[in-house]
């Protein structure tokens, strides 16, 4: 496959509009629309078009695209499964319709505890933001234990056991986490989101069609970006908010203006401060 052909040359963002800034707590997202009719069909959702097959000792992936499109594997995505042992991935791949691929330089999230694949319920994840910048300077070592340290250092941030068991956190905060998916709504025709942590930039996720970011939705802003909100919030509330002070339906509306073109100023600035860096291509799939 020649992935050339698939991928821009260029990071260009100006076929994109972002919509209204959402804020809960320290965490602010703003919606990102492109258009997607060619990409309607070509692409694969992850979550309908992926599986995980196997998992053949530590360190070793097998998904496999069962769609009718071309899978892109999500950069960063692992697998959480009963009786299995958990891992995620350095980087990211094109799988053709109806093929399989064994990733071997995939990272064991899971310390101990051996397991083996079974039929049940799995969901993926993409690795906290915390973790990412490490996993992607690690793709292409084949050493399945190579995240261990950086996840025992992440549990120890939340006051959890010193061992690499990224499930500590995905899995017993799960509850807390899943939260941000009703704090932060999802817009009919999105295609990706940028995600501030406070007043900074901490990541852009744009994807090729709107059923591929509404599958990729749930596990960015949940256990991507929402752990490292959650660290920050300290008091675990998301954030006080404070009610408008309108006792009538014209200042109501009034106050909702003013409340958006606040964020909107405080989105202009965060982005405006955040410092140039030239970025050069590079291909990070098989």
């Amino acid at each position: 496959m020649n992935y050339h052909q698939l991928v821009p040359q260029a990071f260009d963002l100006s076929a994109y509009r972002f919509g209204i800034p959402q804020k809960s707590g320290i965490m602010t997202v703003v919606p990102i629309f492109g258009s997607n009719v060619e990409n309607a069909n070509k692409f694969a959702p992850p979550l309908s078009g992926l599986k995980l097959t196997q998992i053949r000792g530590y360190g070793n992936m097998e998904i496999t695209n069962h769609s009718q499109g071309i899978a892109i594997v999500p950069l960063h995505m692992g697998y959480i499964q009963d009786k299995a042992q958990n891992h995620a991935l350095c980087r990211s791949a094109f799988i053709a319709q109806g093929q399989k691929l064994m990733f071997e330089d995939a990272c064991c999230v899971q310390s101990g505890q051996g397991g083996y694949l079974e039929e049940r319920e799995q969901w993926f994840f993409i690795l906290p933001l915390f973790l990412r910048e490490e996993a992607l300077n690690l793709q292409g070592q084949k050493s399945y234990s190579k995240l261990w340290n950086a996840i025992s250092k992440l549990n120890q941030r939340f006051g959890l056991q010193n061992r690499g068991h990224l499930e500590q956190i995905l899995s017993r905060k799960r509850a807390f986490l899943t939260q941000y998916q009703s704090r932060f709504e999802l817009i009919r025709g999105q295609t990706g989101a940028l995600f501030i942590l406070e007043d900074k930039l901490a990541g852009i996720e744009i994807a090729p069609n709107t059923a591929y970011f509404q599958e990729v939705w749930m596990a960015l802003v949940c256990f991507c970006y929402g752990v490292a909100a959650m660290h920050f919030d300290k008091d675990g509330t998301f954030g006080e908010n404070i009610p408008f002070s309108a006792t009538n339906l014209a200042d109501l509306r009034q106050q909702l203006v003013e409340s958006r073109q606040q964020m909107y100023a405080e989105v202009q600035n965060n982005l405006a401060s955040t410092p140039t860096e030239k970025l050069a291509l590079q291909y990070l799939v098989c």
